[in-house]
């Protein structure tokens, strides 16, 4: 019986262009370039490393956004994932993550799964509660920031790794886990990989496929929105001690003035 597994990404602005705010306080999704979210990649490997330890096995990453998002679906499916769905609907703009984890539900239940995978946070938002979140709307267990992961006898296992204790768990299938930046590397697609992504499917589906009223998304339906944003201060230049014998009295000294001795 074949074990399907789903991984849940998210197409994110990248951190390194010049992120910011559109008119209505959402992302400004015209203005910086966008990708897969760095920690959903190592989601999409641990769903791999699974996938290959299995006699029989399918991975289906899904998201939801705008045209655009189809790129991070392209990056998973180039890293080895079969299939692609992409829930895409203008009403969906503006949804927030409780809003999101409806859609993805909705989605999740459409496609089928066995385990459903996520990564520990966005890039963007930074959250963290996605996965809590679909365990609710699934009535399934969680095992969440998973530093570990494994399959075995119908039971998905992981290590957890806290500031006082290292936790092993496991819960019975189906269930959501989210893994953590310390799960391993994730692989860099071959160009292998990224030729036959071209010619792996990707659904889409919208609203009306998942049954889903516009209100209950989007900005209208969100519980949390921005109320305001503004731009960072520019970063001044600081002060500058020069070592002429005494560099290291006046070093404490203005570490004095700043309350830090």
């Amino acid at each position: 019986m074949t074990l399907k597994i789903a991984v849940c990404v998210k197409y994110v602005p990248d951190a390194t262009g010049d992120r910011g705010f559109a008119d209505d306080l959402t992302t400004d999704r015209e203005a910086v370039d966008g990708l897969l979210s760095e920690l959903d990649e190592y989601a999409v490997e641990q769903a791999l490393r699974i996938s290959e330890e299995s006699d029989d096995a399918e991975v289906t990453v899904v998201t939801v956004g705008p045209d655009d998002a189809k790129d991070a679906l392209r990056k998973a499916l180039s890293m080895g994932a079969d299939k692609a769905v992409h829930v895409n609907d203008e009403d969906i703009h503006g949804s927030d993550v409780i809003a999101t984890s409806a859609i993805l539900a909705k989605a999740l239940e459409k496609t089928g799964f066995d385990l459903v995978v996520c990564g520990m946070a966005s890039t963007d938002g930074t959250m963290g509660v996605l996965p809590a979140l679909l365990a609710e709307r699934l009535s399934l267990p969680q095992v969440t920031l998973l530093s570990e992961l494994s399959v075995e006898d119908g039971l998905v296992k992981g290590r957890r790794d806290g500031d006082a204790a290292t936790e092993h768990l496991e819960a019975p299938l189906p269930a959501v886990v989210s893994v953590t930046d310390q799960s391993g590397e994730a692989r860099y697609p071959s160009f292998k990989g990224i030729m036959a992504a071209k010619k792996k499917p990707v659904e889409e589906l919208d609203l009306d496929d998942l049954d889903i009223d516009a209100d209950e998304v989007g900005l209208a339906g969100s519980w949390t929105l921005v109320d305001s944003a503004a731009a960072r201060p520019a970063r001044t230049q600081g002060t500058i001690v020069t070592d002429e014998g005494d560099g290291g009295k006046q070093l404490a000294a203005f570490l004095a003035t700043q309350k830090f001795i």
